[in-house]
């Protein structure tokens, strides 16, 4: 009972810290193994079918951050951050499918019959190109908000950037077709206080349906 208590405080703790920090300190690095870290626990969000609809474009190092500068709108948090994640929405997450399922029914977790009946669902509604757009938004867009919490218990900043030209982006980093940019998200250490905000009460964003 202790370490649930424990493992709560610590979640809300984090949420309630996260903020969206502009200001870093372009001194700080951070390691590759750091991120890989983080973008492993980020990579653990739910997805529809568990196709994992994202694929992170990590720019580290200060020359690529200066080649993602133009395309952000010069945004002075492309270069002072200690590294900026694009989370990319996957147009063809039904390719995954074999490679999701396939190691299930071998364990013994799956039918081979289930697998099957999965995957003919994800193959009809692929030929829906409108839901593979939706689904690629979505689903990346779960990862992205784990990735800021994940960042955030390990003491880094975070701030998720929608202001950049995705088609330029996709011609400077030769993004594959497959990939859609949803946000860049810039990391680092922040060298001056997040701006303040506040949240709407609940009762103006909730409709509750009891009947």
């Amino acid at each position: 009972m202790a370490n649930q208590v424990i493992a709560t405080k610590d979640f809300f703790a984090v949420v309630d810290e996260r903020q969206s920090i502009r200001k870093y300190d372009a001194n700080i690095t951070i390691s590759k193994e750091e991120l890989r870290n983080i973008l492993e626990t980020a990579s653990k969000a739910p997805s529809a079918w568990n196709l994992q609809h994202w694929h992170f474009f990590v720019i580290h190092g200060k020359e690529a951050q200066r080649r993602l500068l133009p395309i952000a709108y010069n945004q002075q948090q492309i270069v002072d951050a200690s590294a900026v994640i694009a989370v990319l929405g996957d147009l063809e997450a039904n390719r995954n499918t074999d490679t999701v399922y396939e190691p299930l029914v071998k364990a013994g977790y799956m039918t081979n019959e289930v697998k099957e009946t999965l995957a003919q669902q994800i193959a009809v509604a692929y030929e829906n190109k409108q839901y593979a757009r939706d689904a690629a938004l979505s689903n990346a867009s779960l990862a992205a908000m784990q990735l800021m919490l994940a960042a955030t218990a390990k003491g880094w900043g975070t701030c998720p950037i929608g202001g950049f030209d995705a088609e330029k982006f996709v011609a400077e980093f030769q993004v594959p077709s497959r990939y859609i940019p949803v946000m860049l998200i810039t990391i680092g250490k922040s060298s001056a206080p997040a701006h303040r905000s506040t949240r709407l009460p609940v009762e103006a964003i909730t409709t509750w349906v009891e009947k």
